[in-house]
């Protein structure tokens, strides 16, 4: 992209405003103005450069440059510069290359460029005779007409001296930073293709690139907060979502097979003073699943109490009542409590249906073990 800029008069009032500067046909720089005042052939005048478009372009220049040539020691020497924009908020890179970039591939590119960064490498600019060029080893864009003499831009340590031990050797008539520490900081920004056998990265340095980070920061934090989790704790809370989500999804594929009736509770049933009382154990830990599989439970019976016990996860005791039982006074709540308590837990819910989490796991067996007696115990109360 050009230069932007202003054109003032002797006296410094600004005569034309430059909103783009291009080399149409061979050396002649044309510039594309919008006049504030009349301009007269054979005025003197003054360009000024608006630095604020030209830095940052001079920025994603030098990085389009390190990016060629880490991609080169990444990829291997078959990879080439097959076109580009640089752009003071972007570069765009395009280069040979049959398949898209692994994210190893990604972030050794992305490493070598940082590691050239803090080095904070010259970037120096000559003009050489084009055979000079030639041996130093500079590479030369496709479809670009050079003469005998051509502008060489070496980033190296060394400079000029040692050409051999250069990041990067390339002709560019362009304008770049004097040293590789200016950019600050480089950061991909995607990939894709653009046709057979050619590849496209974004690249984005400075101010860009860091406002790139945070506001990939700040989506970091709402999705950690959205999902009730710490970022640094997002992945694993992530992972723990989708493996409930698949089990919820195979446990949805039971119930539609089986008509989206809840299963039957099956477990131990025994007598217990005359209320008849199911224990059984599920490996389910949703909560509106259990309440179904206790509804059912619950369907046309009389005098009768059904005690889950979940397994999964944290532990839990589930316990459901009859109707007539509820009439009677009693709440599955008193009794989910008195279960839950042998393993050191506690909870509460609805009259017919109740829920407790288990304090120790380990002890939901000898918990269901105690069931009977502690039921017995319930009815006495």
């Amino acid at each position: 992209m050009g230069d932007k800029g202003w054109i003032k008069n002797a006296s410094g009032q600004i005569l034309a405003q430059v909103m783009d500067a291009q080399k149409p046909a061979g050396n002649l720089i044309a510039h594309l103005v919008q006049a504030k005042m009349d301009l007269k052939v054979g005025e003197p005048v003054e360009f000024l450069v608006d630095k604020n478009h030209r830095e940052p372009t001079m920025r994603h220049h030098t990085a389009t440059h390190l990016l060629h040539a880490a991609l080169r020691k990444i990829l291997g020497t078959t990879v080439t510069q097959a076109g580009s924009l640089v752009a003071p908020d972007r570069l765009r890179f395009d280069y040979t290359y049959n398949k898209p970039l692994t994210e190893q591939q990604l972030r050794a590119v992305e490493d070598l460029v940082n590691e050239v960064v803090l080095k904070n490498m010259p970037s120096v600019a000559k003009t050489v005779p084009a055979e000079t060029a030639r041996k130093m080893g500079a590479m030369a864009l496709f479809g670009e007409k050079y003469g005998d003499q051509v502008r060489t831009l070496v980033i190296s340590e060394k400079g000029f001296d040692k050409p051999e031990e250069a990041f990067s050797i390339e002709l560019c008539g362009g304008t770049h930073v004097r040293t590789t520490g200016q950019l600050g900081l480089f950061r991909l920004a995607g990939q894709g293709g653009v046709a057979a056998g050619v590849r496209r990265v974004e690249a984005l340095t400075g101010p860009e690139a860091y406002r790139a980070m945070a506001a990939m920061q700040e989506r970091l934090q709402r999705a950690a907060e959205t999902v009730k989790a710490q970022p640094d704790q997002l992945l694993r809370k992530l992972e723990s979502l989708v493996q409930e989500r698949e089990k919820l999804e195979h446990r949805l594929a039971e119930l539609k097979k089986a008509g989206g009736v809840a299963p039957a509770a099956e477990g131990t049933v025994l007598d217990v003073q005359g209320v008849s009382v199911t224990m059984a154990r599920t490996d389910s830990d949703d909560r509106e699943e259990i309440g179904a599989v206790a509804d059912r439970f619950r369907q046309g019976r009389n005098n009768a109490v059904l005690v889950l016990f979940g397994e999964q996860g944290r532990g839990a005791v589930h316990v459901a009542l009859t109707d007539d039982l509820v009439k009677a006074g009693r709440k599955a709540g008193d009794l989910v409590n008195r279960i839950a308590a042998l393993s050191g837990g506690k909870g509460g819910g609805r009259p017919q249906f109740a829920s407790a989490g288990a304090g120790d796991p380990s002890r939901l067996g000898a918990a269901l073990e105690a069931t009977p007696s502690v039921v017995a115990e319930w009815l006495q109360a």
